[in-house]
């Protein structure tokens, strides 16, 4: 089994210092860069575990902290195990965090990580892949959509608002897309109805974009999380497989 190096970096945004966690093989050698985006409730041992088993897959691995204009990780204090139902408080700190991510934002922050990989030594030279987690799946699409020299592989897991009727809805972008893309939704999930999961679909294939949408039966929005009342682990499992063989086929 591949030993994994797992430490905590700073990356200097155009609007501070965004703090986050960089994982990669223990052997001394460069591998392909991969950008794992946070769901809302922030970096934190799930993700950083999430990063450590793609890095054992031959990956560097970096999680930033996307909230960081608001501090440094955990931005908001979370339970052990995350359960909506019992903590209604959560949702209001999160909220606000999430919504002051503009797509302006998002495009300047992903500038300063792409350009983190592109000087670091643990880093092999050439685009990137990315995968995003509830809103980290806009981010992704976001990021595909405004750096397309430098992603070429980008996924999502049960996103929300992938492709609402907002002027700045991220399936908006798809004409700027040359990643191939991977999207798997979750069937119960209010926040990508199928209205929006064939838009998006239809999006993509008019601008001739390489890529593969699934809907997840039986999974609920965040059902990669295994720390929170979503986690669905057959669903989860699933979207391992389709993560490393995108990144194995492209990156």
């Amino acid at each position: 089994m591949t030993t994994v190096t797992g430490t905590f970096v700073d990356i200097t945004t155009a609007d501070g210092i965004a703090d986050a966690y960089l994982a990669h093989p223990d052997d001394g050698r460069a591998h392909p860069g991969v950008l794992l985006y946070q769901d809302a409730f922030g970096v934190r041992p799930h993700l950083t575990a999430m990063a450590d088993r793609l890095a054992a897959a031959g990956y560097t691995v970096l999680v930033p902290n996307v909230f960081y204009r608001h501090g440094r990780s955990p931005v908001v204090e979370l339970p052990e195990f995350i359960d909506m139902e019992a903590r209604p408080d959560i949702v209001e700190k999160v909220v606000p965090l999430m919504e002051a991510l503009t797509p302006e934002l998002t495009e300047r922050d992903a500038e300063a990580y792409l350009g983190w990989f592109a000087h670091s030594p643990v880093v092999t030279d050439g685009p990137v892949g990315i995968t995003g987690y509830c809103m980290g799946a806009r981010l992704a699409l976001y990021t595909a959509g405004t750096h397309p020299d430098r992603v070429a592989a980008a996924a999502g897991f049960h996103g929300g608002w992938l492709a609402s009727e907002a002027p700045d809805s991220p399936h908006l972008l798809a004409d700027q897309i040359t990643a191939e893309l991977y999207f798997a939704h979750a069937d119960e999930d209010p926040s990508m109805p199928q209205e929006q999961v064939h838009r998006l679909e239809k999006a993509l294939s008019d601008a001739g974009v390489k890529h593969r949408c699934e809907v997840y039966a039986g999974a609920h929005h965040g059902y990669t999380q295994s720390d929170t009342a979503a986690y669905n682990p057959a669903a989860a499992e699933r979207h391992w497989t389709e993560l490393l063989a995108l990144f194995g086929r492209v990156l």
